[in-house]
């Protein structure tokens, strides 16, 4: 099992990648599943960066860094898919209220906008936290695991 935390970078990243794009297309553009997949992503993060690094202050580095980058991917998948949805808000001739969105807002213009900076915006920060959120507590779980070994003189 450890072998897989010491493969290419480049190669995980790609795999990464076409497991968001997976799950962005089995939401049909919500982002729902990328954010449990954030859990994922914290679990693997924590466990390759620990397996590498013997040094707090650049594992935590490390794991943020690649939070991000994975958020940031989320976060530019999002743009593409609903960012051209951006123009239909100054188009006088388009029907938000068909557009299939939930109306949970005053006018279907107002829902609009809160569907879209939900969308774009905070389902990416929310894969972020997630992904934040296991990675701490799989190093968590690791230092419990290192502190209940023995330690032989």
């Amino acid at each position: 099992m450890k072998v897989i935390f010491k493969w290419n970078k480049r190669i995980i990243f790609g795999i990464f990648a076409f497991l968001d794009l997976l799950c962005v297309a089995v939401g049909m553009g919500v982002p729902f599943l990328n954010i449990l997949f954030g859990f994922v992503i914290g679990w693997y993060i924590a466990k390759r960066v620990v397996i590498k690094n013997k040094d707090t202050k650049n594992t935590l580095r490390k794991i943020l860094r690649y939070a991000m980058i994975t958020s940031i991917f989320t976060f530019i998948i999002m743009l593409v898919i609903w960012g051209r949805c951006v123009l239909l808000l100054f188009d006088s001739n388009s029907n938000l209220q068909n557009f299939g969105i939930p109306l949970i807002l005053y006018s279907p213009k107002a829902s609009f906008i809160g569907w879209l900076v939900l969308m774009i915006f905070i389902s990416p920060f929310l894969q972020l936290l997630t992904t934040i959120f296991s990675s701490y507590l799989t190093l968590l779980k690791h230092l419990d695991r290192k502190k209940a070994t023995p330690k032989t003189t």
